[in-house]
C-alpha cells in the first residue's frame, strides 16, 4: 500500500489524465446501486444526473447494476441484447442456472447500459445465501426483515456476476446489527472508500472506523440559458400558476394581496423531525406573530410537499379550483360581450355608452358566480383526505400552534401530502416548475448526508435555507464567505438548541419578508450564479479521481500515476482568513434602494470571478486531504506554489458602494492576485489580510452567520402565539475589514489586479 501511495502523489488533473490513458479498451466500469432505474430517494438523482458525465468518459464500457422491477422497466429502460461478448456470456450463464438478468439502455441523458437482476425470481437461494453469510461472517438476518433479505439477494447476485463477495462484522443496535455489519464490511473491502460530504466523512470515521479517501460531492446537470434573465421569466410564469392555485384554495377568504405574497416550501420524504418540519412550523408561528404585530402587508403561503397516506383529494380543495374556474369563465364571457359591444359602437362612429355595455343578463350571471363563491368555512390546511389524520405529526403541530388559515393570519399553511405532478387536477405543476415559482425553499434538516433539495433551488436561482448538519450546507459554508448574501441561509443546528434554532430561522424568514421585489430579484441572480459550483462537469472529476485511484490500488503493475511534478498529497494551500469563494461577498444581503443604480453586467462579472473553481483537492476536507494520513505513505513534493504578486490602487469608483452591507461600513482594502497554473486555467485568489482572522467554524475560516435584529418579542416553542422572549440576534458581520480606499466589491479593480499579476 505504501508503494502504491508513493505513486498517488498527484495533485493536478494532468497527472490524473496520465493515469486515465493507461486504462485499456477492454476495461469496464461497474456501478452498483439499488436505485438504478428505481426511484426511492436522493441516490436516484445522483446516479441519473451523473450518468452523462460518466458515459462521456467511459462510453459503452460503463455499466450500471440494479434491481429489476417491471413497472419501472416498462417506462425507463429499453431492453436489448448486450454487444459486449463477456457481458452477454455471463448473463446467458446466469439465466441458464435459474436467475433472471436483463440488459438494456436506461432512457435518461447519456443512455447508460444497465444490468438488472430480478431479486424475487432468485429468492429460492435466500436460505442458502443466508447460511453462507452466517458461516463466513457470523451475521444473522431475521426472516421478517424484507429490506435486508432483498439486500442479501441483490448482493449475492452481484457477487455471482462479478465473482467476489466479502463482508466483515461489527456491533450494532436497534435490531440492525446485520445491516451495520454488511455496511462496515463493504467499506473495509473496497479499494477506495468515498463519501458524499464532510458530515458523512466524520460519521464514517467514528462509526465505520474508516476515513474516506476522496469526498465526492453530488452535482446536477445544469440547464443553460442564452439570456441571463430567462430563469427570472420562468419564475414569473410559474409563480402566476401557483397564484392561480392559491386563488382557488382560498376562495371566499382571498383578503390578501397576491402581489405581496411570498411562497415558502419544504419538500422531501416525510421525516417530520429529521427533515426539520417541526422547526419550520414553529418558526412559521413566530413569523406569523411578527408580521401581525408589525402590521405587515406581506403574506406568506407555506407549502409542505411530503408524501403521506391518503385516499383521495379533499373535496373542499377540488371545489375551490372548480369555483375559481367558474369565476374565470364568467369573467371571460362578460369580457367578450363587453368587447363586442364596444367594437360595434366604434364601428358606427359613436363613443360607447358604458351604461349599455353590461346588461341585466351579465349582472345576473356575475351575481350567480359570486353567490356560488361564498364560503362559510376556513380554507383547508390539507389538500387530501389523510388516513391517519389524528396522529399525523404535521397536522397535530398545526393544531397546537393554531395556524388554521384565518383571515387575520399573515402566514397561511398548505399541506400537500403527495409528490407534485403536471397531471394533477389540483396543482398541475411538476416539481421543477413549482420550485421555480416559489420565493424560498426551507430545509432545516437535523441530518442530511447531502441535501439535493437546496441544491436544486440554487441551480434554479431560488434562495434556500439549509443547515450545518447537511452536506450541502457545509459545502456552501466552505466555498462562500457569506452564504446569505448569495441566498443560502445556513441554520446552526449543530451548536444551538431547538428554541435558538427556531429563533434563528424566524429571523431568516422575517428578514427575507422585509426585502423589496428589487432586492429579491438581485438575490435570485446571485443565487443562480452559484450553479457552477454544483455542475457535474466540475464535480464529476472527483468520481473520476476515485475510480482511477481504485484502478491504481487494484492493479499497481498496470496503472500508475506519474509522480514527477506532484504536490504534497492533495492539500491545496489557502489563505488563512478567507474562504475560497466568493471572495468579495461581504454583504449580508443585497441592500439596494429603488433609486440606486444596479448594473447587471458588473454584478455578474464580480460574482463569476468570485466563484473560484479550484483544483481537484478543493472539496477534500482536513480528514482526507493528506493521503499520507490514510495510507501511511511518503509523498514527494517537487512542485512549489508560485510566489504571490500584489497590486493595489487608490482610485475610487462612484459605483463601488452599490452592494453595501446592511448595518456595517463598507469594507475596503488593497487587492492582489496570485495565479496557480492548475487545470490550464489561471485563478485569482485573495492574499492574507493584515487584520486578525475570524475563528474557524467546522475547520473552515468563515464568520458565523448571525440573523438580523428583530425588534419584536416572540415566544418560546410551546407558546408561539403570545411570545414573551425577544429574539437574540445581531447584525451580520463581515469576514474582515481593512483601511485602504479601494473597495473590494469593485469588479473593475479586481480584474485589473488579476491582469497585472
Amino acid at each position: 500500500m505504501s508503494s502504491l501511495l508513493d505513486k498517488l502523489s498527484a495533485g493536478t488533473l494532468d497527472q490524473i489524465e496520465s493515469l486515465r490513458t493507461q486504462v485499456h479498451d477492454d476495461a469496464i466500469l461497474v456501478e452498483v446501486a439499488w436505485e438504478v432505474a428505481n426511484k426511492v430517494g436522493g441516490i436516484y438523482t445522483v446516479i441519473q444526473t451523473k450518468a452523462k458525465v460518466t458515459t462521456d468518459e467511459w462510453n459503452d464500457n460503463y455499466f450500471l447494476m440494479g434491481p429489476y422491477f417491471e413497472h419501472n422497466v416498462r417506462t425507463q429502460v429499453e431492453l436489448e441484447v448486450p454487444q459486449n461478448p463477456v457481458i452477454k456470456r455471463t448473463i446467458d450463464s446466469m439465466n441458464s442456472k435459474g436467475c433472471k438478468v436483463y440488459f438494456g439502455k436506461w432512457l435518461i441523458e447519456g443512455n447508460p447500459c444497465v444490468i438488472l437482476f430480478d431479486v424475487g425470481f432468485s429468492s429460492w437461494n435466500l436460505e442458502r445465501w443466508k447460511a453462507e453469510l452466517w458461516d463466513c461472517c457470523a451475521i444473522g438476518v431475521p426472516w421478517h426483515d424484507r429490506e435486508a433479505n432483498d439486500a442479501i439477494l441483490f448482493g449475492f447476485l452481484i457477487a455471482w456476476f462479478l465473482g467476489e463477495f466479502d463482508v466483515d462484522r461489527e456491533a450494532g443496535e436497534r435490531q440492525i446489527y446485520h445491516r451495520y455489519c454488511m455496511e462496515r464490511a463493504a467499506v473495509h473491502c473496497t479499494h477506495v472508500f468515498t463519501t458524499v460530504s464532510q458530515i458523512t466523512a466524520v460519521e464514517a470515521e467514528y462509526l465505520l472506523k474508516c476515513k474516506p479517501h476522496v469526498i465526492t460531492p453530488n452535482g446536477l446537470n445544469l440547464k443553460r440559458f442564452s439570456a441571463m434573465h430567462e430563469f427570472q421569466n420562468l419564475h414569473s410564469r410559474n409563480k402566476t400558476r401557483i397564484q392561480e392555485f392559491i386563488r382557488g384554495h382560498f376562495y371566499g377568504h382571498l383578503d390578501f394581496d397576491l402581489d405581496k405574497t411570498l411562497h415558502f416550501f419544504i419538500a422531501g420524504r416525510y421525516e417530520f423531525t429529521n427533515k426539520g418540519a417541526d422547526v419550520f412550523l414553529e418558526a412559521l408561528a413566530r413569523l406569523n406573530y411578527l408580521l401581525r404585530t408589525h402590521q405587515s402587508a406581506v403574506t406568506v403561503v407555506a407549502f409542505f410537499i411530503m408524501p403521506a397516506r391518503t385516499n383521495n383529494f379533499n373535496v373542499e380543495s377540488l371545489k375551490g379550483q372548480a369555483v375559481r374556474k367558474q369565476l374565470w369563465d364568467t369573467a371571460n364571457t362578460v369580457k367578450e360581450k363587453f368587447g363586442k359591444k364596444m367594437y360595434e359602437s366604434l364601428l358606427v362612429g359613436e363613443i360607447p355608452n358604458m351604461n349599455r355595455m353590461v346588461d341585466q343578463e351579465d349582472i345576473s350571471m356575475m351575481k350567480r358566480a359570486l353567490y356560488s363563491a361564498q364560503r362559510h368555512t376556513l380554507p383547508p390546511v390539507c389538500t387530501h383526505n389523510m388516513l391517519d389524520d389524528s396522529t399525523d405529526p404535521i397536522l397535530n403541530t398545526i393544531r397546537r400552534i393554531g395556524l388554521f388559515n384565518h383571515s387575520n393570519d399573515r402566514v397561511k399553511v398548505i399541506f400537500h401530502p403527495e409528490f407534485l405532478s403536471s397531471t394533477s387536477p389540483l396543482l398541475p405543476l411538476d416539481y421543477e416548475e413549482f420550485v421555480r415559482g416559489c420565493h424560498l425553499g426551507v430545509f432545516p434538516s437535523y441530518y442530511e448526508p447531502w441535501g439535493y433539495t437546496p441544491a436544486e433551488c440554487t441551480v434554479m436561482g431560488i434562495p434556500s435555507v439549509s443547515t450545518n448538519l447537511s452536506g450541502f450546507g457545509c459545502f456552501m459554508e466552505q466555498h462562500i464567505t457569506d452564504p446569505s448574501a448569495y441566498g443560502i441561509y445556513i441554520l446552526d443546528r449543530r451548536f444551538k438548541g431547538l428554541d435558538e434554532c427556531c429563533n434563528q430561522l424566524t429571523s431568516f424568514l422575517y428578514s427575507f419578508c422585509q426585502q423589496s421585489r428589487r432586492q429579491r430579484i438581485i438575490q435570485r441572480n446571485r443565487t443562480e450564479r452559484l450553479s457552477d459550483l454544483l455542475d457535474w462537469n466540475y464535480l464529476g472529476r472527483y468520481y473520476s479521481q476515485a475510480r482511477l485511484l481504485a484502478l491504481a490500488k487494484a492493479f499497481p503493475d498496470q496503472f500508475t500515476i506519474d509522480e514527477s511534478g506532484g504536490s504534497d498529497g492533495y492539500h491545496y494551500t489557502a489563505t488563512s482568513s478567507f474562504n475560497n469563494t466568493p471572495k468579495f461577498s461581504l454583504e449580508s444581503s443585497p441592500h439596494i434602494s429603488d433609486t440606486e443604480r444596479y448594473t447587471e453586467e458588473e454584478e455578474t462579472a464580480k460574482d463569476r470571478s468570485s466563484i473560484k473553481i479550484e483544483t481537484i483537492d478543493d472539496l477534500i476536507p482536513e480528514l482526507t486531504r493528506t493521503l499520507k494520513a490514510s495510507f501511511g505513505s511518503q509523498f514527494s513534493s517537487t512542485t512549489d506554489i508560485p510566489p504571490k504578486n500584489s497590486d493595489s490602487s487608490d482610485s475610487s469608483d462612484p459605483n463601488a458602494n452599490i452592494m453595501s452591507p446592511i448595518g456595517s461600513p463598507n469594507a475596503t482594502g488593497p487587492i492582489s492576485a496570485t495565479t496557480y497554473p492548475i487545470h490550464h486555467t489561471t485563478y485569482p485568489i485573495r492574499p492574507t489580510p493584515t487584520t486578525a482572522a475570524a475563528p474557524p467554524i467546522f475547520g473552515i475560516d468563515t464568520p458565523p452567520i448571525v440573523p438580523p435584529k428583530a425588534s419584536t418579542n416572540i415566544t418560546a416553542a410551546t407558546q408561539p402565539t403570545q411570545p414573551t422572549q425577544p429574539i437574540q440576534a445581531k447584525e451580520p458581520t463581515n469576514a474582515s475589514t481593512s483601511t485602504s480606499s479601494l473597495n473590494p466589491a469593485n469588479p473593475t479593480r479586481m480584474s485589473k489586479a488579476s491582469k497585472k499579476s
